[in-house]
């Protein structure tokens, strides 16, 4: 799904949407009343948010489960695996595809053991056999497992957009309301979010594409993330020639012919052809032939203050 555009404003149909957005907030609320939350035998982490579409929260997750790693812990991803087809709950293998669980468990996978389930207390008790520490990259509004620290991640640059809820906006829930259940707010890239009242943790993060030494390069890009544009201003500002860049959905599915026009372009212009690392799994070996993919890290201006939270996980026993 692409945000539209009046997502970013006030404007008339924003205005006309509001009441169901407002309607859709408040189902969150009831749900977190009426929820019997599953409590895991480790700590829990949730990295979420509350917007619909592309924050960071995938390389924040990521790096978290790194510096788990680093304190001696055995972290475990818990997915709901969007865009996959299997409900689990199941531990990702190397043999499964972005449509058996998702572009971004794949992602996960590669880092630490991950466990997709669209039942998140059934996917808990599988990921507790696995690990000591389950982090759940998203899940903000699930209620069905109790986190020992939830941490919200805002994009600094969209910040909450028009402040509406979906579909007047891109809020999965007011503002304040999410807020109240955060233990701190990642903000990612550049830009001041307004948090008015929030006292608790505020970090900053930032996002940046690492390996491919793109320096100089005449590149087409292509990109079905939640924010293409932003994965473009950052080729450019690694100082490369983007001759042709090409948007898709987030989590947009590639057809053969649609990455042949892509190799073809890239050819005729003589230029490199990138992608992000989500938008690569999601393709195939053969696909991939010719294609730079171009991981995404998140790197924390103040890692001490992250690391005091994840200090404060209780440990298994």
């Amino acid at each position: 799904m692409r945000a539209p555009e009046f997502w970013n404003h006030k404007g008339w149909l924003a205005r006309v949407l509001a009441p169901a957005g407002r309607l859709y907030g408040a189902s969150v609320a009831w749900k977190r009343d009426r929820a019997c939350p599953y409590k895991a035998r480790v700590a829990v982490v949730c990295v979420g948010n509350l917007t619909v579409g592309g924050s960071g929260k995938t390389p924040v997750a990521i790096e978290i489960v790194r510096l788990l790693r680093c304190r001696g812990r055995r972290p475990v991803f818990l997915s709901r695996g969007y865009g996959g087809r299997l409900k689990g709950p199941l531990q990702v293998h190397e043999l499964n595809s972005a449509a058996d669980v998702g572009d971004e468990a794949l992602l996960l996978a590669q880092a630490a053991p991950a466990v997709v389930a669209r039942d998140r207390a059934a996917g808990a008790r599988l990921a507790e056999t696995l690990g000591d520490t389950i982090v759940m990259d998203d899940g903000h509004q699930n209620f069905t497992i109790a986190k020992d620290l939830s941490l919200v991640v805002v994009d600094g640059e969209t910040g909450f957009g028009n402040g509406e809820a979906v579909p007047a906006g891109p809020l999965r829930e007011p503002v304040a309301q999410g807020l109240s259940r955060a233990d701190a707010v990642i903000v990612t890239g550049e830009g001041e979010v307004p948090l008015e009242g929030y006292q608790r943790p505020t970090l900053r993060a930032r996002l940046t594409q690492v390996g491919g030494a793109i320096a100089g390069q005449r590149i087409v890009a292509f990109a079905g993330i939640g924010r293409p544009d932003k994965f473009f201003h950052a080729l450019s500002q690694q100082g490369a020639e983007i001759a042709f860049a090409r948007r898709f959905a987030d989590h947009h599915v590639y057809s053969q012919a649609e990455i042949a026009r892509l190799k073809s372009k890239a050819r005729a212009l003589d230029a490199r052809l990138v992608t992000t690392e989500k938008d690569f799994v999601r393709l195939t070996q053969a696909e991939r032939d010719g294609i730079t993919a171009l991981p995404v890290r998140a790197e924390f201006d103040a890692p001490d203050e992250l690391l005091r939270l994840l200090d404060s996980l209780p440990r298994a026993g």
